[in-house]
């Protein structure tokens, strides 16, 4: 199975070669890489794996899951011909954890960071008219814990909530052809209070006269076409009010023009670089007009009251692990998750792939998208994590679809921000970090307990009790009814906020919940509760949704959560996506109504 679909949809050119498939590849347990120099010509690794697909994952052709933190990769290519003249960009859209890249036996290049990718400019490394080689050292040290890893297993075997490793690289890598003049990246925010998006661009170089070309339109209609002198800088801003002669609100060819899952309404972008009077860069590109902001203990969407009806999204797949065997699984798992009725997802504990994002764009469905965490909290992690945010925030700002960060959850890597200043620190710091980046969104300070600066109070809590326990359910509907009560503590024993931090009136929401364990005969399988047949797990559901849809203290839900991961059996879907029970049983228990939440008419 080859991953061979375009790899970055939000910044489209047309012209790109995909390097994903076979390539050589070898563990490198005894360090010999560096001494021997395996990026040499002459080196051939021992054996083949397929790209993009880690070692450790059945698809890679390999399979094996004991642990290797050395591995090397090697492969050749030939630059297309009709590229002569370009700058040539080579891609990893990501590789876990430190990679060194070698093009033509020598070192272009070093990245640390495995959620989110990078870009070398290899032109000046290659050969004239002959086959070029590739070769990429990948250091991954399976139990360092100090490294962003998320639910990525530090010990051979997977067990509880962890996970199997995933280790190299694990999303496409490709090549493209640009201008030495050309646009290098592309950011929208939308105001959809002015009816403006802020166009900002940035660009490799500069010349005198230089033209930014943007085409705008909206279901093939033009909205603005419209050319700004840039000049001699390399930076670019530019407001641009998108109503015309139309009113915002609504389109030529009815509905509204603001994007929601309901309707999820994207503009369609084509930028062009001139200069000299000639096209030296075409990108085509998209966004959404689209405002999330709370108030009064209310979150809002497009200006209107919004219920969140999330569910828990891991991201793992049975033969790719963190990566998605083919696209159309993103697909799938998206119009399974509308079909039973959620309104979003929170990708947990992994940055996923801009693919997933797209098509969560285009289909309608929110995202919280969140970084996959340390376990330890160390000056060097603190630095790191920071880092690679930044990369997070680069990639992923344009996309609608998502509405908030999560920094942290349950205090993973800040194990101590209970009491300890510096973590405390540390997460208030992000907090404020990602809002001065981003301010469109909002921004979950340490999702579960132990709460710092937040916009939401997210509280976990798996405590609902199954169909033979009475008093624990009747006790987690009371919960729900007792405000005192559900900001005392989570299930976890653990304080909703941390010391020195207090409830100030945010939208409380139950971002993990459920857990029913169902319809599995794995041995060592688990979940919060067990449910012994479909209806027994369907009154176990609507009791969890029910007394949470009925609270008027909470505004919104995170189910746990879409598929079964490994021996973690409490999805609603088995590892192989397939529905325990009718989609349409989910949707109706979900779509009960919420009698606080004014109607969303967008």
């Amino acid at each position: 199975m080859k991953r061979n679909e375009y790899p970055r949809p939000q910044f489209v050119r047309r012209e790109w070669l995909c390097l994903n498939g076979t390539w050589e590849f070898s563990f490198d347990d005894e360090n010999r890489s560096g001494a021997e120099h395996w990026e040499l010509d002459s080196f051939h690794p021992e054996r083949t794996i397929q790209v993009p697909f880690c070692f450790e994952s059945s698809l890679s052709g390999i399979g094996d899951t004991s642990i290797h933190d050395r591995i090397f990769y090697k492969r050749s290519f030939s630059v297309p011909r009709e590229w002569e003249g370009q700058r040539i960009l080579l891609h990893f859209e990501a590789v876990d954890y430190q990679c060194r890249v070698f093009v033509n036996e020598r070192l272009c290049g070093e990245h640390t960071g495995g959620n989110v990718g990078f870009t070398m400019d290899i032109t000046d490394y290659l050969r004239e008219g002959a086959a070029q080689s590739l070769a990429v050292a990948v250091y991954d040290p399976a139990r360092d814990e100090t490294i962003p890893r998320g639910k990525q297993f530090w010990e051979e075997k997977s067990a509880s909530i962890w996970y199997t490793r995933t280790s190299g690289i694990w999303q496409s890598v490709w090549l493209e052809p640009v201008s030495p003049l050309h646009i290098s990246h592309v950011k929208f925010t939308p105001d959809i209070d002015t009816n403006t998006v802020t166009l900002e661009a940035e660009f490799s170089g500069c010349a005198p006269e230089m033209i930014l070309e943007a085409e705008i339109t909206f279901q093939g209609e033009r909205v603005c076409l419209d050319r700004y002198l840039v000049g001699s800088k390399n930076l670019f801003s530019r407001s641009i009010y998108l109503a015309g002669d139309h009113i915002f609100h609504t389109s030529a060819h009815g509905g509204s023009r603001l994007w929601s899952p309901e309707n999820p309404a994207l503009y369609d972008v084509t930028l062009r670089l001139m200069a000299d009077g000639a096209i030296t860069d075409t990108v085509e590109s998209y966004f959404g007009m689209r405002k999330i902001h709370t108030r009064d203990g209310i979150t809002y969407l497009n200006n209107r009251p919004y219920y969140f009806k999330l569910v828990l999204d891991q991201g793992y797949w049975r033969e790719g692990i963190l990566t998605a065997p083919s696209d159309e699984d993103f697909v799938t798992d998206i119009r399974l998750m509308k079909e039973m009725g959620f309104n979003g997802c929170r990708k947990h504990q992994k940055v996923e792939d801009a693919r997933f994002l797209f098509h969560a764009d285009r289909m309608g469905f929110l995202v919280w998208g969140e970084m996959a965490a340390p376990c330890l909290f160390t000056d060097r992690g603190v630095a790191s994590y920071a880092d690679e945010w930044f990369e997070i925030l680069r990639r992923d700002y344009s996309h609608p679809c998502i509405v908030a960060w999560v920094p942290f959850n349950e205090s993973w890597g800040v194990p101590d921000i209970g009491l300890n200043r510096r973590q405390q620190n540390q997460s208030t710091g992000m907090y404020y970090l990602l809002r001065s980046l981003d301010d469109t969104r909002l921004v979950i300070g340490n999702d579960g307990w132990e709460m710092t600066r937040s916009d939401i109070c997210a509280i976990h809590n798996y405590a609902h009790g199954s169909t033979g326990e009475p008093d624990k359910q009747a006790f987690f509907k009371r919960t729900m009814e007792d405000k005192d009560l559900l900001l005392s503590c989570t299930h976890a024993g653990r304080s909703v906020y941390a010391e020195g931090y207090s409830y100030g009136g945010e939208p409380i929401l139950i971002t993990e919940c459920g857990g029913i364990n169902y319809n599995s005969e794995q041995a060592g399988s688990w979940g919060y509760t067990c449910a012994l047949s479909e209806e027994d797990f369907l009154l176990q559901y609507e009791h969890v949704i029910h007394t949470i849809l009925s609270s008027d203290l909470v505004y919104g839900f995170c189910y746990t959560q879409l598929s079964d991961v490994e021996q973690e059996t409490n999805g609603l879907l088995t590892y192989d996506r397939t529905p325990k029970c009718d989609p349409e049983k989910i949707r109706r228990i979900n779509s009960r109504f919420r009698h606080n939440v004014a109607p969303d008419w967008s």
